[in-house]
């Protein structure tokens, strides 16, 4: 397969067609169900809104059992899951994920330069959890005992890093993503994000000479990611899902068309003539 593989559409879809057992690493922040809470942005008269809101897709429940056999399924025996998460979600992801992989675990990322509290009620919002999970023998890239704490600190994405066009409320920071996948992957191997966003674990992973699969549902978000991923690579290959058909979406004139959804990840795999052209 090429070293990148951007895919915009329903990623509960899409994945059911990536190939058992092919994934090293899944590297993803889907939904916190936090959208209930939001109150909105905080109008300020001596400054632009003061973003408090959470994007639209969070307003949609997600459940991370609906997503434990088709993980379970893609996942290689050696390797690992990392998920972002919060407070709320936790024991749901403990509750599907701990009886079926022989270790479960969290990790806190502490954000230095977390958003203030204008109104001061309550904590600041500085720590978000990223839940692990992963079998006997999984591919573990232990460093240094002082190194190897389940505890990252580091600033909110900020910066030329951040993605002005559209904003993504929840950009993770690459140098965060870039830790985790050293610790799980080794080069070449297969990072997958199912909610790719605006592509920052596959900025983080084709950095470090890793493979990618990115799947979005937002095209404004896919948009972004594209555009990231072509400033690091020339030519990726790219599809769109829509409806029952996949649509090459940049590179070259050449347009690929297949007839359904079940036709894609067959070709992120094989190496074809077709799939050597398109990709890198």
């Amino acid at each position: 397969m090429s070293d990148q593989e951007l895919i915009l559409g329903d990623s509960s879809a899409c994945i059911k067609q990536i190939p058992d057992h092919s994934i090293d690493l899944i590297l993803t922040d889907p939904p916190y169900n936090l959208g209930r809470y939001s109150t909105g942005n905080i109008k300020m008269s001596w400054r632009k809104d003061f973003n408090n809101d959470v994007a639209e897709w969070d307003t949609t429940i997600f459940n991370p059992a609906e997503w434990l056999d088709e993980f379970r399924r893609v996942l290689k025996p050696t390797g690992t899951i990392f998920a972002f998460t919060s407070y709320n979600l936790l024991g749901q992801w403990h509750q599907a994920f701990d009886p079926v992989f022989d270790t479960f675990q969290f990790m806190v990322w502490h954000k230095t330069n977390p958003p203030p509290k204008l109104r001061r009620a309550g904590f600041l919002n500085s720590c978000e959890l990223i839940i692990c999970a992963w079998d006997k023998g999984h591919t573990w890239n232990f460093t240094k005992q002082k190194e190897m704490h389940n505890f990252i600190e580091s600033p909110i994405c900020m910066g030329k890093e951040r993605v002005k066009d559209p904003v993504h409320p929840t950009q993770k920071p690459v140098k965060v993503l870039s830790h985790l996948i050293k610790l799980a992957t080794n080069p070449g191997d297969l990072v997958l994000d199912p909610f790719m966003g605006v592509g920052s674990t596959g900025v983080a992973a084709l950095k470090l000479g890793r493979r990618f699969i990115g799947i979005e549902i937002d095209p404004l978000y896919f948009k972004a990611a594209t555009k990231r991923i072509e400033e690091l690579t020339s030519a990726p290959s790219l599809f769109t899902l829509e409806a029952e058909s996949i649509q090459r979406v940049s590179g070259e004139d050449e347009k690929f068309r297949a007839q359904g959804p079940e036709e894609l990840m067959p070709l992120l795999f094989e190496e074809s003539e077709d799939v050597r052209r398109y990709g890198n």
